[in-house]
């Protein structure tokens, strides 16, 4: 199974939706868990990004939020999951 990292960024918001928004944090986990099992596809309509995330994907969070991801054969790395890219 593949492992999670985030970046100290990544990890600073994550933390922030657990007193924030517990609705959002929720979907951020069951997010992060279902990216865990298919990287590529199922909820938060994944899609690659391009430009300056080229190699990274995003899932919806909310309409205003996404969970931006890179993919690594040993691990996903969650690079920000607050605000739009």
């Amino acid at each position: 199974m593949k492992k999670i990292l985030f970046t100290p960024i990544a990890f600073e918001q994550y933390n922030e939706w657990q007193t924030e928004n517990k609705q959002v944090f929720n979907k951020i986990k069951k997010l992060i868990k279902e990216t865990l099992k298919t990287p590529f596809e199922g909820s938060g309509k994944p899609e690659p990004l391009k430009y300056d995330y080229a190699g990274c994907w995003s899932r919806r969070i909310t309409d205003e939020h996404r969970l931006i991801y890179i993919v690594k054969e040993e691990w996903i790395e969650i690079i920000a999951c607050k605000f739009h890219y």
